[in-house]
């Protein structure tokens, strides 16, 4: 298994004020103890993040492919890497222009067009542009992984990279953050100050608490230090929690791997266009 185990909470537009947030940590029996909270300022620096070198398994926040149905009606490539390569060549506005269209020809309640992982994880469509952006997060993030050689297992060519001990899985915190909280009702961050409330700062407390005691279908307990629980709960934009909640899905995918359960705990079946979001 890979030394380092990481979550990623991205932004494709970093800054210091709203840095890419990296939770690195180590699995230890059914224990996922966090090592270091790491900001990365600017999409450089994601890079470089991912060409240090060392061995990696990395679940990170945003989608690896998009709706099958999309490329095919858009006539793109329908092989993932020549899919990827081509959209990473369009500009925001294009890509923005080109997606508006493909909804407006569509009947209303079933503008945007889903990707099979969508409905089990409950994850946004990865063609939405706005709320939240996750059309442009994985036009500057998908690429920089293309970029650095990871492994990205159930995408593309299965042989693609496979030799690369930097493994990059597709995360999403919200759907263990839905399973902590009961529910998508209760809500535990924001970005904006004043709706940064008691009841969210409670909630990451509760949120913690539970996994800290591994009360979660994945059967692994976060180990924190005191200054780092602090760290989390005091973390109102919930961007450093959303990193161990990744983390947290890729100590479950590297136990999997671990299990001898092949591509890290992936559905047999996985579109290889499309991708999947791990634990879903």
């Amino acid at each position: 298994m890979n030394d380092l185990l990481a979550g990623c909470d991205f932004s494709s537009s970093p800054s210091r004020r709203k840095p890419i947030v990296f939770a690195t940590g180590a699995l230890q029996g059914g224990r996922v103890q966090l090592l270091q909270l790491e900001p990365v300022d600017s999409l450089d620096e994601f890079s470089s993040w991912l060409r240090r070198d060392r061995s990696w398994l990395c679940a990170f926040d945003f989608p690896f492919g998009l709706p099958r149905e999309l490329v095919q009606t858009l006539g793109w490539p329908d092989q993932w890497l020549a899919c990827m390569q081509h959209y990473a060549g369009l500009t925001r506005a294009e890509i923005r222009s080109c997606f508006a269209a493909f909804c407006n020809a569509r009947p209303a309640g079933n503008k945007f067009s889903h990707r099979a992982t969508d409905l089990p994880a409950g994850s946004s469509s990865s063609m939405k542009w706005v709320n939240p952006p996750v059309a442009y997060m994985l036009h500057a993030g998908v690429p920089r992984l293309i970029d650095a050689g990871v492994q990205t297992p159930g995408l593309g060519d299965p042989d693609r990279a496979a030799s690369s001990a930097r493994v990059a899985l597709e995360g999403y915190p919200g759907l263990l953050a839905r399973e902590l909280l009961g529910g998508a009702r209760r809500s535990y961050k924001n970005d904006a100050k004043a709706q940064q409330t008691p009841e969210r700062l409670i909630a990451r407390k509760d949120m913690l608490t539970a996994l800290e005691n591994g009360q979660t279908r994945l059967g692994l307990r976060l180990k924190l230090t005191h200054a780092q629980r602090d760290r989390l709960v005091d973390d109102a934009t919930g961007d450093s929690l959303d990193a161990v909640l990744c983390l947290m899905q890729a100590a479950w995918a590297g136990q999997q791997q671990g299990l001898g359960k092949p591509r890290y705990g992936l559905p047999d079946v996985v579109d290889p266009l499309e991708g999947w979001i791990i634990t879903a």
